[in-house]
């Protein structure tokens, strides 16, 4: 049994979150009804390098928040628990409350508007609007 106190743990947790690319790992995964998704459309999606997608991944294994099945050459990552994609729906409630509380003229909360509305917005459906509006986002990211 772990000894830690429980904010000890949390650190950890959020540590183990606290990359863009395990981010957009965890929300494509997140997006499918199954709670997961293939080494290959997580390399599409991200766009990162396989070594470091690797090495992303296995963080997110380390702390307890994917876990992973071969079939074949094919590797699949899968949520260890639905509640993390609960709280990736409650992350981004919170930081578009922030961002509205910010200067809204620095891009962000245009950004963020591209999104489904929350509340009730799945991860599916927060995945879709980002891989449907990527074009648009990412030119308003450069201005």
């Amino acid at each position: 049994m772990d000894t830690q106190p429980l904010y000890a743990i949390k650190a950890e947790l959020f540590k183990a979150l606290a990359h863009p690319v395990r981010i957009r790992v965890l929300e494509v995964i997140a997006a499918d009804p199954r709670l997961a998704a293939p080494v290959s459309r997580l390399l599409d999606v991200t766009g990162a390098e396989p070594s470091a997608l690797s090495q992303h991944l296995a963080v997110l294994k380390r702390a307890g928040v994917v876990d992973s099945t071969r079939s074949g050459n094919a590797v699949v990552y899968r949520l260890t628990e639905p509640l993390v994609a609960d709280l990736l729906v409650v992350a981004r409630a919170f930081l578009l409350r922030r961002l509205a509380g910010k200067d809204a003229d620095d891009g962000l909360l245009a950004i963020a508007h591209h999104l489904p509305a929350l509340p009730g917005a799945s991860a599916r459906g927060v995945l879709k609007a980002a891989l449907a509006e990527r074009a648009p986002i990412e030119k308003a990211v450069k201005q």
